[in-house]
């Protein structure tokens, strides 16, 4: 494992990923289609970050994955071991809004990166899935053998679908692939829109803070060290040279409802919250709390970092980025 694609790489996750194989001395290439989304700055900002750390190893590509021939022309021309597919469109909320382009990005997009890996040849991926794919399930820990047959969101239904499609060209075409279901991921570089970075964005100029139902919705939220450190254990699982294919839940093993979250943020800024409170919005789960057993026993995946620690480490972040 040499070369490295990593989709969606100038975004939150990707970028934090990509910092962490160029430290390891990994070649690394990034398509991003710079969407505006959310801050083109922001993600311009993550480049430069990781421009500083590559020594000549990181290779940049502004394209979509859903442009089939650009991404043809990309794998004829680079020689990739292992794609890392986080590129996706994001969000619960805006997949309610506009499903046909998250049918378009997520599903169709990954079949164009999977068909293009069979063309060429390249025959280990780790893809990007999400909590969401669990539906409105409560109870205990939410174990990757649970029914996932009734998503509640565009957004969740086209991760199920992705799954799906990676198991396919796995059993066809002898890929192994590691499908990561991420449980709200946060720390430093996150993205805006997230509730972390947009309550403490709103805590810092007093204004208040959009509080959905009765506060005790909670969320198993998972520090980005800790996340890419699952999709490093990952990589070296479908590096393998046995045929594989599994899917694993990357959490913390804990819940924090609203109200705690909100008390955190409190607590570590030193600020009072004003809240405006609002009704549960559509999509929205109850609860993601994840069972981490399995990865822990095949990918050796070992999340270190509690929630009040993972907030102080991104108000640090949030106040040394008001003051650049």
């Amino acid at each position: 494992m040499e070369n490295i694609l990593v989709t969606g790489g100038a975004g939150f996750i990707g970028s934090h990923l990509c910092e962490a194989l160029l430290k390891d001395d990994y070649t690394v290439y990034v398509i991003d289609n710079m969407s505006p989304y959310y801050s083109v700055e922001l993600k311009q900002s993550n480049l430069n970050r990781l421009k500083s750390v590559a020594t000549g190893r990181l290779t940049f590509i502004e394209a979509d994955i859903c442009d089939k021939e650009r991404m043809e022309s990309f794998f004829t021309d680079h020689s990739i071991d292992v794609v890392v597919h986080l590129a996706a469109c994001a969000g619960v909320r805006p997949s309610i809004e506009d499903p046909l382009l998250y049918v378009d990005v997520n599903i169709q997009g990954t079949a164009n990166i999977l068909e293009c890996m069979k063309k060429s040849g390249v025959a280990k991926m780790v893809f990007a899935s999400s909590s969401s794919v669990y539906g409105d399930s409560s109870g205990g820990p939410l174990h990757e053998s649970a029914n996932v047959d009734k998503p509640i969101s565009p957004y969740a239904a086209t991760k199920k679908a992705c799954e799906l499609i990676c198991h396919t060209y796995h059993h066809l075409y002898d890929m192994n692939i590691a499908c990561l279901r991420f449980f709200t991921v946060y720390g430093p570089c996150q993205r805006p829109d997230l509730a972390i970075h947009k309550f403490t964005k709103l805590l810092y100029a007093n204004k208040p803070l959009p509080f959905y139902g009765d506060g005790s919705m909670s969320r198993d939220y998972t520090y980005i060290s800790d996340t890419v450190g699952g999709v490093l254990k990952a990589l070296d699982w479908v590096c393998s040279s046995q045929k594989r294919f599994d899917i694993f839940n990357l959490g913390e093993n804990h819940t924090i409802s609203l109200s705690q979250m909100v008390e955190t943020l409190e607590e570590c800024s030193g600020r009072k919250a004003i809240l405006n409170r609002l009704p549960q919005q559509p999509g929205d789960v109850n609860t993601t709390f994840a069972d981490i057993t399995k990865a822990k026993e095949v990918l050796g995946y070992n999340p270190g970092v509690d929630f009040k620690t993972g907030i102080t480490k991104f108000i640090q972040w949030f106040e040394d980025d008001l003051h650049r």
